[in-house]
């Protein structure tokens, strides 16, 4: 069979489908310090509803319960900035930039001020006297080309999403509006539950606001942050207060599959050069239902004003553009594929139920964990030969941890070492005076290296033992990629046109599929990761609504594309 190339790269010219030294990648979940939490005894991390803004040529990201908020150059790297002007610690922060203030709400189940700054970079916030007549949850702010304010918010399983204009003083000066109601019934997506197939009402919340070729996208989330099912819809309209319609290519960010699953609650903005992106919550939701993440997804809008999110492969390596994307022609995607998944490994010690095969599943929820945090304990894989590897994510689970908010020194120490033949090891990567929180530390190696195995060696963690959600190895194997899925079944379910069932013949050399749909055969724009399956069923889709599919075999030498596209 003809090797394929993995993907289209960024760089055109290369044809390689692989980027180069020097350009910059990163890998979701976002590598940031996410606060402890802890509660009943359990010590667990969270990031959730975020918010991105501009200003003043930095991006500032707001993010639930964390004690402050992180700004950035280059959407790359980032500063913590602990605050205790504002009230950091309510859920669902919101803010916008207008003129040289920034503006700042969270959610309440009081009537509680807006607050406001001209230098966010400081911890120098400021309450505004005035208090909206009502309380809000999850609420959004949005200023119109023309000047016009207005305020977006609704967190409920029963309440819809409301909007309301305001003054220059924040002030409401209309009735609330209903906005957007629940649909659970027609919409798959909004179904609570980890295959949206609970009883009880789902959550709609985290409303956003985008304008876009003189139309108004109105965004919220659903059904609930905990499912790996929690994603992004849209509404759109020609007036900032509707009438808004549904689009039924809803969900537009939706990441039920792969390592971390999940995103829903998100920001749509544009970066410095104008390519649009949308950060979103990512689950996990184990230890506590609030234990969440952040992935940052490439966005667009295509020529007939479709919002999509690239989610696709969303938790691989990804280039940081510093240019204009044409995502018609381009992809931001790296073609750095899992070399680890279901590897042989190995382990100094490991706990009878947190094992070595927890760290190669491919699954955020699960862990490995040694017995102890002591400096030495190890963890080694051996990949297939011919293993070219370019990036490593260490993800760090923080098993038996009991930190708690405001705990100092958090960090981890280790060394991420090479060998062709299991002996003889080189360093990789030498963390061993690392002073950063990072707990999904992503290292894009210098150069990639050609080897058979890799190994981390603690040097110490900052509290319980030395444990990982999963040690991913990314890179590129000589090989073909699998067999074009050119044949497969597509059944809707006729007494519920919400699901679907994908079938497929499978291939021993695929390490797993992407089922694509849309409701165009051009726009197959929402996607669904699955490994070692030769099937998937869909519970998200729109209730009578036709839809087109296709399902792309991926293994670690690519990607073979599917051709074949289905309609039902």
């Amino acid at each position: 069979m003809k090797k394929s190339l993995t993907i289209l790269a960024l760089v055109l010219a290369s044809c390689s489908g692989e980027t180069t030294e020097k350009e910059a990648t990163y890998c979701n979940p976002l590598n940031i310090n996410y606060r402890f939490q802890y509660t009943d005894s359990v010590s667990y991390r969270e990031a959730a509803d975020p918010t991105m803004i501009r200003f003043k040529d930095k991006y500032i990201l707001l993010v639930s319960h964390s004690g402050g908020y992180w700004f950035s150059d280059d959407l790359h790297g980032w500063t913590y900035l602990p605050v205790s002007t504002l009230p950091i610690e309510d859920y669902a922060p919101d803010a916008i930039a207008i003129s040289d203030t920034v503006w700042f709400a969270a959610s309440s189940a009081e009537r509680k001020p807006f607050y406001y700054t001209t230098d966010p970079f400081s911890d120098n916030w400021k309450p505004l006297n005035d208090t909206l007549p009502f309380a809000v949850w999850d609420p959004h702010f949005f200023a119109d080309s023309d000047g016009q304010r207005y305020l977006y918010w609704g967190c409920s399983n029963q309440l819809p999403i409301y909007g309301v204009k305001l003054n220059s003083k924040m002030q409401a000066v209309s009735e609330p509006q209903v906005l957007i109601g629940h649909n659970a019934d027609i919409y798959g997506w909004e179904v609570p539950g980890e295959k949206n197939e609970l009883t009880t009402g789902g959550w709609n919340e985290g409303a956003w606001m985008t304008k876009y070729n003189n139309r108004y996208y109105l965004q919220y989330a659903a059904p609930g942050t905990e499912y790996r099912t929690y994603a992004d819809g849209v509404y759109t309209s020609d007036s900032p207060l509707g009438p808004f319609a549904y689009e039924t290519y809803s969900p537009f960010s939706y990441k039920p599959g792969g390592f971390a699953g999940g995103a829903g609650h998100g920001s749509t903005f544009p970066d410095e050069y104008g390519n649009y992106w949308h950060i979103a919550t990512m689950s996990i939701s184990i230890r506590h239902m609030f234990e969440r993440r952040l992935g940052l997804f490439p966005a667009a809008f295509d020529k007939d004003g479709v919002l999509r999110t690239f989610t696709a492969f969303g938790d691989y390596p990804a280039i940081m553009p510093d240019r204009k994307v044409d995502f018609e022609k381009e992809n931001t995607f790296t073609g750095w594929m899992l070399l680890s998944y279901n590897k042989k490994a190995e382990a100094s010690s490991a706990m009878d139920e947190f094992p070595v095969s927890n760290a190669f599943d491919e699954d955020i929820r699960t862990w490995w964990s040694a017995v102890t945090g002591n400096s030495g304990e190890w963890l080694s894989v051996e990949l297939d030969d011919a293993s070219t590897v370019h990036a490593v994510q260490v993800n760090f689970a923080d098993n038996g941890s009991k930190l708690k908010p405001g705990s100092k020194e958090i960090f981890y120490r280790y060394r991420i070492l090479a060998s062709k033949d299991g002996k003889s090891w080189d360093v990789l990567a030498d963390k061993s005076n690392n002073t950063a929180d990072a707990c999904h530390d992503y290292i894009q190696l210098e150069k990639p290296v050609q080897t058979r195995f890799i190994k981390i060696e603690n040097v110490s963690v900052p509290d319980g033992t030395f444990s990982l959600y999963d040690l991913r190895i990314f890179g590129t194997r000589e090989g073909n990629t699998p067999a074009e899925v050119n044949e497969f079944t597509v059944a809707r379910n006729e007494a519920d046109t919400r699901k679907a069932i994908v079938e497929w013949p499978a291939d021993d050399r695929a390490t797993g599929y992407v089922v694509n749909y849309g409701t165009s055969p051009q726009k197959l724009y929402t996607s669904i990761m699955v490994y070692d399956s030769g099937s998937v069923m869909l519970t998200g889709l729109n209730r009578d609504v036709k839809y087109y599919f296709t399902v792309d075999a991926f293994n670690e030498s690519g990607i073979t594309r599917g051709m074949t596209v289905v309609e039902k």
